[in-house]
């Protein structure tokens, strides 16, 4: 993915967040995440990825 593809994907996910609004973000994300993963078709590649998105304890806080 290029630069200019990765700016399309994330600002295209921005404005859908927005668009579904705050108190449905969550479950997007998780509907969203489940998707993403199931295209892997690699548990463990997406077992790392899970293990990758933790927030660091400070940010989380």
């Amino acid at each position: 993915m290029t630069d200019s593809d990765l700016d399309l994907v994330y600002t295209t996910l921005c404005n859908t967040l927005t668009h579904e609004g705050e108190a449905q973000a969550s479950l997007y994300l998780a509907r969203l995440a489940l998707l993403c993963l199931t295209e892997l078709d690699d548990p463990r590649r997406a077992l790392s990825l899970i293990e990758a998105a933790k927030l660091p304890a400070a940010v989380a806080a």
